[in-house]
């Protein structure tokens, strides 16, 4: 068993700080890198089990099998639709057939998270599917506002290295949010005890952000504050802006690029950038060479209670904006950036090379 580490925390609230495992001890592998070596984690948890980073292939880093609320599936799953498991399976199937290996499913707790459910849409469709621990864009559950950081962190890493919801099954990725009102109180212990867990075990971050409010600017500096590798976090939903300003700052902090919603935000559509607007971005940021630092998403779901239950001419609206669901960026997105001048060895750095970099730690 890998040593204990002490943190140095507290006990409290029935919690024992010290964690029980390091994954880093048990996953790190030492490589070459020009003059320096560095440690790297070569096999991640997807929801089936170990799964070697040489594996991942083409990448959607941020999507959704399913989204709801915390126990929704298990209790009232009319709200997802009928017959939501074979929809869900025959999605992935599309999707894996369409050329794409892995997808990142950024749905926490009270996202609705059903691990058992993702472990067997994974076995049956064939996708990799990588789940994540931490707290969505809902924010902090009024009756867990108590906890503090260390209480959050001990329970992220019980996710990250046991499994989660009383099975075996680990999360892979730490998921936070922040949105328009930026980093709340609640959501700020929160933050920091899953930059304690991301220290504790390695595991890259995964961060709901408001661009158009620039709240990253307020995670990355909490995130400097615990002492995160800036190039262990990924920054999502920048393609709501169009302020390159702002992109690149975000980049040369070193973090990497979540560049989804495409083809746009689903539930504010008025607000945000066009298909066009977030195509050019992608294109620019291409010719300013950050390359390497992007990885690309629709932030979609197949399922989901807050579309399922919607009118039908309203989900016909949705389904008629995106057809192709997570293939949109494979059938739209890059034909329309190869007509600019993007090559092919660029989309396989974007949708391969940055996603295994990102999860193993691997310098750029």
């Amino acid at each position: 068993m890998p040593a204990r580490r002490d943190t140095g925390a507290k006990e409290g609230a029935g919690f024992s700080m010290a964690p029980d495992f390091e994954l880093k001890s048990d996953n790190l592998v030492r490589v070459q890198h020009g003059n320096k070596e560095e440690d790297v984690l070569k096999t991640i948890n997807s929801v089936l089990g170990p799964l070697s980073t040489d594996k991942l292939g083409a990448t959607l880093t941020h999507e959704h099998v399913q989204g709801s609320c915390a126990g929704l599936p298990q209790v009232y799953p009319e709200f997802l639709g009928e017959d939501y498991m074979e929809r869900i399976v025959s999605k992935l199937k599309e999707t894996k057939d369409g050329g794409i290996d892995t997808l990142v499913d950024a749905g926490t707790f009270d996202l609705g998270r059903d691990a058992r459910m993702l472990a067997e849409a994974s076995r049956l469709s064939g996708m990799n599917i990588i789940a994540a621990t931490g707290v969505g864009v809902g924010g902090v559950p009024p009756l867990l506002g108590t906890f503090d950081a260390d209480q959050w962190a001990k329970v992220f890493v019980r996710e990250l290295t046991v499994g989660m919801e009383g099975t075996d099954i680990k999360a892979g990725i730490i998921k936070t949010a922040s949105d328009f009102g930026g980093v709340q109180p609640s959501m700020e212990i929160a933050l920091r005890g899953m930059a304690r867990a991301q220290i504790q075990t390695g595991v890259p971050m995964t961060l709901h952000s408001y661009a158009a409010g620039q709240v990253a600017r307020q995670q990355i500096a909490i995130l400097k504050e615990e002492g995160v590798a800036m190039d262990r976090v990924k920054i999502d939903h920048l393609l709501d802006t169009t302020d390159l300003e702002y992109i690149t700052w975000i980049a040369d902090q070193g973090c990497y690029l979540g560049m989804d919603r495409m083809p746009q935000d689903n539930f504010n559509p008025r607000k945000c950038v066009s298909l066009d607007g977030r195509i050019n971005t992608l294109k620019a940021l291409i010719d300013l060479g950050y390359t390497k630092s992007m990885c690309l998403s629709h932030d979609e779901a197949i399922v989901s209670s807050l579309i399922d239950t919607l009118p039908q001419w309203h989900r016909d609206q949705l389904h008629e904006i995106n057809p192709h669901l997570f293939l949109f960026i494979n059938k739209v997105v890059w034909p329309r950036l190869r007509e600019m001048g993007v090559s092919e060895d660029t989309r396989h750095e974007i949708m391969v090379e940055n996603p295994r970099r990102f999860f193993e730690g691997t310098p750029r």
